[in-house]
């Protein structure tokens, strides 16, 4: 994994693929997952600088694997995005330290701005 890379996880097939697009437009190495489940069973789940979350996932939520993170010490740093923007979603997570929250309806660039910043801001940029 390069110091860029980002996973992607998304239940949403064509916004996995998009959203990987954007990524590697931007210069990040995105990795694609369509459940929480999967990306916590990769290998290489330690080595990803950002994670890019749906909160509405099949499975497991977006805000189940936040906590599960973080109940194992992953200092991972997290943005979430959603079709269905829940005020009380949006308050937990922002509670939990996420560092972005955004609709899949908002501009990539806002996204990738985040996201230049949360892996700054890790160390691993």
């Amino acid at each position: 994994m390069g110091t860029k890379s980002v996973a992607i996880i998304d239940d949403d097939a064509s916004a996995n693929r998009a959203l990987g697009r954007l990524l590697r437009g931007a210069g990040f190495e995105p990795s694609g997952f369509d459940s929480a489940e999967s990306f916590l069973a990769a290998p290489t789940r330690p080595f990803f600088a950002c994670l890019l979350v749906d909160i509405q996932l099949t499975g497991m939520s977006g805000l189940e694997l936040q906590r599960k993170l973080q109940a194992e010490g992953s200092h991972q740093p997290v943005i979430f995005i959603t079709a269905h923007d829940d005020p009380a979603y949006r308050a937990e997570a922002e509670r939990r330290g996420c560092v972005g929250f955004f609709r899949k309806t908002d501009p990539g660039a806002l996204i990738v701005d985040t996201l230049r910043r949360a892996t700054a801001t890790n160390g691993k940029a």
